[in-house]
């Protein structure tokens, strides 16, 4: 939400980024790191669909998507993990950290879910609801002509430009040609990819497992 923000919320996080970046450059980076790490949806964490698609199911009721087409990263609490490791090791201070993560639209998630549990509820439409996004953006066209490419990651280096502004306006400085990262132009899973990786989680499995005893 920190990547063009729309609302409080996204706007509450890309300024807390900002303090995080201008603050790294004052402290002593032997005695202090300063680093942010970037991710999509954690699957089954706070605020996640999954576990209100299980309830729909268990329920009875349809599966509610807002908007079927809509496209969102797809990662476990153990990859996020993942991601704030890789930062400890290779960070330097005011570094922004984010994982290539895959994604999938809602519907494929929705039916993942419901193939998992063997489910013949109806999928129902219900709109998209005001400030949310068709995709996410976990960096921005301007943060990738800096970032660094480290396979499984970006690393976006702290902005430590000095006074010297001829190297911008006269002599010109060398930009990537990435543009920005999103739920749109990574990779997009289909409900098999899915349901593998919702088979990692440990909420999904212990639903699974009361489910099928039930």
């Amino acid at each position: 939400k920190a990547a063009y923000p729309v609302n409080a919320m996204g706007t509450s996080k890309a300024m807390m980024e900002k303090v995080i970046v201008a603050k790294s450059r004052t402290v002593d980076p032997k005695k202090t790191s300063i680093m942010c790490t970037r991710y999509g949806n954690v699957l089954a964490s706070r605020g996640s669909v999954v576990p209100l698609f299980i309830n729909q199911i268990k329920e009875g009721n349809p599966l509610t998507l807002t908007e079927p087409s809509m496209t969102r990263f797809v990662m476990t609490l153990e990859e996020a993990v993942d991601l704030v490791l890789f930062a400890f090791e290779n960070g330097e201070s005011g570094d922004i950290f984010v994982q290539k993560a895959p994604a999938c639209t809602i519907e494929i998630l929705a039916k993942a879910v419901k193939e998992l549990f063997k489910a013949d509820n109806e999928i129902k439409v219900i709109g998209i609801r005001h400030g949310e996004k068709m995709y996410e953006t976990l960096l921005t066209d301007e943060e990738c002509a800096n970032a660094i490419d480290l396979g499984n990651f970006y690393r976006v280096p702290c902005d430590k430009r000095d006074l010297n502004y001829d190297k911008y306006f006269v002599e010109g400085i060398e930009k990537n040609r990435l543009t920005q990262f999103n739920s749109n132009n990574t990779k997009l899973m289909n409900v098999e990819e899915v349901k593998n990786k919702l088979l990692e989680v440990k909420l999904v499995q212990e639903e699974l497992s009361g489910w099928e005893n039930r």
